[in-house]
């Protein structure tokens, strides 16, 4: 649409030609080529906090006390100050951080002494302006497998999910886990719509609530161990019965072992799995003479593996699909990149028919080239946030695409890639920045150093540079975190995270070492 890459000239060609029927928005965010967050304040003079990120509507900039006890939430506004000519200089009270930020309140949510908030945890309804929070204790090591607890999983002895409304900082409720297991890191929420999936690791239970518009957490279904609602009540009077009819039997002098439900059955998710598993092997086999001899190469074999197999993690495809990832115990307690290399599985499970329709290993091409052509399908927590629409992916991004074609060239085999891009898998909802200067479409940018996945990066002295992508040669804008002179120590091992608003020119770079404070530099258009 645009032949000039003047904003004056676009305006204009904007007010008399009309772009192509349902390329408005693309068209639009072009203008972000010329509103560019090209200035920087270095070492801004702000609060002792620990940021975590900016709402995806852009209204609220999510923080956290230093000692994880407190939320502190704060509006982004406006630099306000004029000046005449070319060049600007800001005075000293202009480089402030509450130049740029009100705050509106702060909130302890971590009452007693011994809770802290997850500062990696939150989760964001749009429509209704709540927050998701965790809180949780101490984790213990040492914790013995009762109650039907998973051998080998720690414990937090608290954790506290907690709903609040954003706008005035009220807790409307909240979701109390006791002696558990939840991953709390890197976003590891499950939210779709109304709906957040908790999953415990420690009991293999995911546990599915609804989040009404009055602002209550109201329990859904809870399912792992059962499938169904009643499947608990069936097998309870099922004992009964067993009981009582152990009890005539030692009436009559017949002395019979009552069994132990718990010791008798699978969990119900796991059942399901089983029988996927074995009826796929089953149909697979043409020459039914062959039929056993395949069975035992494929599943009795493999029959306890499959049955350690406990879920890692899981995602909600639709509102009724979930992809859950299994993998064993000692896979699901490494966080480094060496946990992908344990061998790992993942299920299409239907919630309301309780069937799985889908398995897979974390070395299938079928899942690979499903989730390359379809990713969007996969990142979405919901298909109604205009903003996730416009996330570059390699799915509906041509130079996305390309870069992932350079990956796969580059690896030395095509299982290591397959297992490579199926590890981030079920991928974290609300882990992605939507600002526009992550879209590949507009600007060319190095995904080592920074991306639009919100994650800790190593920092590096040089600025980062985004370039245009229709303009290879004219560099945009520069991000430069830490010291604008350079970082003196360079033997101390630094990170760098990125704040990136949703559609303001704005960008926060916070720097942080062990033994250095954090330094912040706040970048904008001038």
């Amino acid at each position: 649409m645009f032949r000039n890459s003047n904003i004056t000239a676009r305006l204009f060609d904007r007010q008399i030609s009309a772009p192509a029927p349902g390329t408005s928005v693309n068209c639009n965010r072009r203008f972000y080529e010329n509103l560019v967050p090209s200035h920087t304040i270095y070492d801004v003079e702000c609060p002792d906090l620990s940021f975590c990120k900016f709402t995806h509507d852009g209204r609220y900039l999510i923080t956290f006390s230093r000692n994880h006890q407190d939320l502190i939430v704060y509006r982004p506004t406006w630099l306000s100050y004029s000046c005449e000519g070319e060049v600007c200089d800001l005075p000293s009270k202009a480089r402030r951080f509450e130049s740029f930020f009100t705050q509106l309140y702060s909130v302890t949510l971590a009452s007693s002494g011994t809770d802290v908030i997850c500062k990696e945890f939150f989760l964001y309804m749009e429509g209704n302006q709540f927050g998701i929070f965790a809180t949780s204790t101490t984790q213990i090591q040492d914790t013995p497998a009762i109650g039907g607890a998973i051998q080998g999983v720690p414990s937090f002895e608290r954790i506290a999910f907690h709903l609040l409304r954003l706008e005035d900082g009220i807790v409307l409720d909240e979701k109390v886990f006791q002696n558990d297991y939840v991953n709390l890191n890197h976003d590891m929420g499950v939210l779709y719509d109304d709906l957040l999936a908790i999953v415990s690791i420690r009991y293999q239970r995911i546990q599915i609530l609804q989040i009404r518009e009055s602002g209550h957490l109201v329990d859904v279904r809870a399912l792992g161990p059962f499938c169904y609602e009643d499947d608990e009540l069936f097998l309870n009077s099922s004992s009964q019965c067993m009981h009582q009819l152990s009890e005539n039997h030692a009436e009559n002098g017949l002395h019979a072992n009552q069994p132990n439900p718990d010791s008798l059955f699978l969990s119900g998710i796991k059942q399901r799995l089983l029988s996927f598993i074995f009826r796929g092997i089953w149909n697979e086999e043409v020459d039914r003479s062959q039929t056993v001899q395949s069975m035992k190469k494929k599943f009795y074999f493999h029959f306890q593996d499959y049955v350690d197999l406990i879920i890692w993690k899981v995602q909600f495809l639709d509102r009724h699909h979930l992809l859950i990832k299994f993998g064993s115990v000692e896979g699901v307690l490494q966080y480094s990149r060496s946990a992908d290399h344990h061998p790992s599985f993942f299920a299409v499970y239907n919630m309301e028919t309780t069937e799985v329709v889908a398995f897979y290993p974390n070395s299938a091409y079928e899942l690979c080239a499903l989730f390359e052509q379809f990713g969007d399908h996969f990142y979405s927590a919901s298909r109604n946030l205009l903003h996730l629409k416009f996330i570059s992916s390699h799915s509906n991004n041509i130079h996305a695409s390309d870069q992932l074609r350079i990956v796969k060239n580059k690896a030395s085999s095509s299982l290591q890639f397959i297992r490579k891009i199926l590890a981030s898998l079920p991928f974290s909802c609300q882990s992605q920045s939507p600002s526009p200067y992550f879209d590949h479409s507009l600007f060319r940018y190095d995904e080592k150093l920074i991306s639009a996945t919100e994650r800790h990066r190593t920092s590096v002295d040089h600025p980062i540079k985004f370039i245009s992508r229709r303009q290879p040669s004219v560099l945009k804008f520069k991000i430069k975190p830490g010291p604008e002179a350079g970082n003196v120590d360079n033997r101390t091992r630094k990170a760098t995270s990125f704040l990136f608003h949703p559609f303001l020119p704005l960008a926060l770079s916070i720097q942080q070492s062990m033994h250095f404070p954090p330094s912040m530099n706040i970048h904008y258009r001038q």
